[in-house]
């Protein structure tokens, strides 16, 4: 039977992007390499070279927003390869690359791209139903595209000129199983104002004989000086554990609901506060929002949040119980926004 291929082509023709698949899989130690072909008809290139590259961003707004001036896409991580004229890329042919090849036929150039280990995983948080554009979350994304350089600022490429796929990194547990576990979570919107609870949406797929013997909710604050120093710190609101349990060969779907509280964490020294006058009590700190444009030495100190679903599983196995003395942690993450909501009487302002 054929195998199914993924493929691209830009608006000019001149590119054609294929991939063999869309998910990745991170086995902790190693991530799956991206094995990819490109092909290219070299007519009416001109003076332009042919790229392709992966990047991985995370994108926290819409595009929509780049009409008053807040930037909506940070990437993390990013690696281009010069493809043609030929650069010296000669990546190993693998099964994956000859099926390609069959498939484009002529002017195939092959690539691969190996991932780091100590990059997320691809999370998406759920749209609302009148949401429109790219959704938030952390995005993998292969793109081909003509230009005089990798990464000009100052070279406009034509929209035309380039051809991408978005595919996903994601993590499984093998645990002595040819089986992986597959974790999602998810957010039902993009902010949430301090108080309120947040419904972390967790699915789960154990296609193993081990057990999730419970699942542990997390949220942690990172407070990043900048006004003065590099300093950087993470410090943990809110440790819930919840006693589902999923056996093997099952699915699991619910949705857990947390509310991170500064009345919970009056103890815990160098948290960031929303501003307190005298001793009128405060809440934690709202999520710093970055304009475009603006230097982030003068917003003094910078706060994040981020929430970790993780999964503890063991037993079964090759040798039944006796196999679960080492358990194993399935984790993702997702970015977390709190806000105070807008206060009654100030208007709202919408472009026409």
């Amino acid at each position: 039977c054929s195998k199914r291929v993924f493929k691209k082509t830009s608006g000019n023709g001149q590119l054609t992007l294929y991939l063999g698949k869309r998910d990745y899989v991170d086995h902790i130690d190693s991530v799956d390499p991206v094995e990819g072909l490109l092909k290219i008809d070299p007519a009416d290139l001109g003076d332009r070279k042919v790229w392709i590259q992966l990047a991985c961003a995370f994108r926290y707004g819409r595009e929509d927003l780049d009409v008053i001036g807040l930037s909506f896409r940070k990437d993390i991580w990013i690696q281009h390869i010069q493809l043609y004229p030929d650069a010296g890329h000669k990546p190993t042919l693998t099964e994956m690359h000859d099926t390609l090849l069959k498939k484009a036929g002529g002017q195939g150039h092959p690539f691969t791209f190996n991932i780091p280990t100590n990059l997320p995983c691809s999370v998406t948080l759920q749209p609302g139903p009148d949401d429109k554009g790219k959704a938030c979350g952390v995005d993998f994304e292969v793109k081909a595209y003509l230009a005089q350089s990798a990464d000009d600022p100052d070279e406009k490429i034509d929209k035309k000129d380039t051809c991408r796929l978005v595919i996903r990194k994601i993590q499984f547990s093998f645990m002595m199983s040819d089986k992986p576990v597959f974790l999602e979570a998810s957010l039902d919107k993009e902010i949430y104002y301090h108080g309120d609870p947040i419904p972390v949406t967790v699915k789960i797929k154990n296609e193993t004989n081990k057990v999730v013997k419970k699942i542990k909710v997390t949220v942690d604050q990172t407070t990043d000086v900048v006004l003065y120093s590099a300093d950087k710190y993470t410090k943990n609101v809110l440790c819930e554990e919840f006693g589902e349990t999923v056996e093997g060969n099952a699915n699991f779907e619910k949705t857990l609901p947390i509310t991170p509280l500064l009345a919970n964490n009056k103890e815990k020294r160098g948290l960031s506060l929303d501003g307190r006058l005298k001793d009128e009590d405060t809440n934690l700190a709202s999520t710093t929002i970055i304009r475009g444009g603006m230097d982030k030495e003068m917003l003094g100190i910078l706060v994040s949040y981020k929430i970790k679903v993780n999964l503890v599983v063991s037993g079964g196995g090759l040798l039944g119980g006796l196999t679960n003395a080492a358990e194993i942690d399935v984790t993702v993450e997702l970015p977390l926004t709190l806000m105070h909501p807008k206060p009654k009487g100030i208007p709202t302002f919408s472009s026409i």
